[in-house]
């Protein structure tokens, strides 16, 4: 039978990585996300995998890039500073088409910030962090047994979209421990890049197939291919030329958008009657259950849609959740950025409020249940 254990969020991250099939992280100790890299240094040689803990967070990122053209499963963890640091190579890795994970467990910012406290200030960072255009997955789990499950999708996400995705925590799902009782390993759905079944005097590395999405060989398979950060075309050689450039950022786009209901995961909670509903994601969200539940009892129909894919933004069903309730509160820890998204997507139907905190604490229940409350 399975144990049920006492396991902290940054741990589930790391053993969600393990049974995702990643043997490779590079990076750099940063808090709040430390515990990542100390459990993956311990566990990664036991499995045949590697730990190295690299000069700073830019050839961490770097590293990762490399382990992931090499065949491997790769990631990096990282915190608010050090996912400033990796940005433009996150931009290669976008358009070179290099999967690989980067979890960010947010803290107070910006620059060194606090530390050590809770908040989710990189929530539009990690959609525009990186110059250019380019499609951008973002998932942020709101407990312990979800941050297991949402690594294996980071990583089952990259390796079919060839592409870097974020897994964005926060200081409270990070660090809070929960009971967590380990899944059956061989019944977790592991996605792996496609490879090439061309013979390599007629593999084009940067053909897509109809999904929109190229073959991967790694380097030492016996295929030939060239990795840059240029534009390039399907030989993975730099060109200047207009139609090539289109088409390179527009697919690192609609290999994400034409792929919406496949990438794109929500919760909704008591939203089937509710006037009022709460948008929250990450360590925000255990509030929104509280205070919900305590609007319920005095008569108010309040309810939760807790965004589980951040990005790309679960725009059709925002839109069905704004033609049906008077208002919509975005709770976040930060100064108010997700609710800029939202008011995008809703774009008038119905009023849309801020609950926005960043003083190192978390929303309390009480807080967010006065916001519902004040709803008129």
């Amino acid at each position: 039978m399975p144990k049920a254990v006492l396991m902290q969020g940054n741990q589930a991250c790391a053993e969600g990585a393990i049974i995702a099939g990643a043997r490779f992280f590079a990076g750099y100790p940063i808090t709040p996300s430390t515990e990542i890299a100390e459990l993956l240094a311990k566990k990664l040689p036991q499995v045949g995998g590697t730990f190295i803990q690299m000069e700073d967070e830019i050839a961490g990122i770097a590293a990762v890039i490399g382990g992931s053209i090499a065949g491997t499963k790769s990631l990096t963890a990282t915190s608010g500073p050090g996912f400033s640091l990796k940005q433009e190579l996150i931009g290669y890795a976008s358009i070179a088409e290099v999967p690989c994970v980067i979890v960010n467990v947010q803290r107070t910012g910006p620059s060194t910030g606090q530390p050590t406290s809770p908040a989710q200030g990189d929530v539009m960072q990690a959609r525009w962090g990186s110059h250019g255009d380019r499609g951008v997955i973002a998932l942020s789990p709101s407990s312990v047994p979800e941050t297991f499950t949402l690594t294996i999708d980071a990583f089952n996400l990259a390796e079919k979209y060839r592409t870097p995705v974020v897994l964005l925590l926060d200081e409270i799902i990070g660090h809070m421990r929960e009971k967590f009782v380990m899944p059956d390993s061989n019944q977790q759905m592991i996605i792996n890049r496609k490879k090439p079944t061309l013979p390599p005097g007629e593999f084009l590395p940067y053909k897509p197939d109809e999904d929109g999405v190229p073959p991967m060989p790694a380097y030492g398979d016996g295929y030939r291919f060239h990795t840059t950060g240029l534009v390039h075309d399907y030989t993975g050689f730099p060109t200047g030329s207009n139609a090539v450039t289109d088409e390179v950022i527009d697919r690192l786009h609609s290999k994400i958008t034409k792929n919406i209901d496949d990438i794109v995961k929500y919760e909704e909670f008591n939203l089937d009657d509710a006037e009022i509903a709460v948008v929250a994601f990450g360590g925000t969200a255990r509030s929104a259950y509280a205070a919900i539940e305590s609007a319920r009892k005095q008569g108010v129909r309040a309810g939760l849609f807790r965004p589980i894919t951040i990005w790309p933004a679960p725009e059709k069903q925002i839109l069905r959740l704004a033609d049906k309730v008077k208002a919509i509160i975005v709770a976040e820890m930060n100064h108010g950025q997700y609710i800029n998204e939202v008011r995008q997507i809703v774009n008038g139907k119905t009023q849309v409020v801020s609950l926005a905190k960043w003083n190192n604490e978390p929303i309390t229940p009480s807080e967010m249940l006065a916001a519902i409350q004040a709803i008129r």
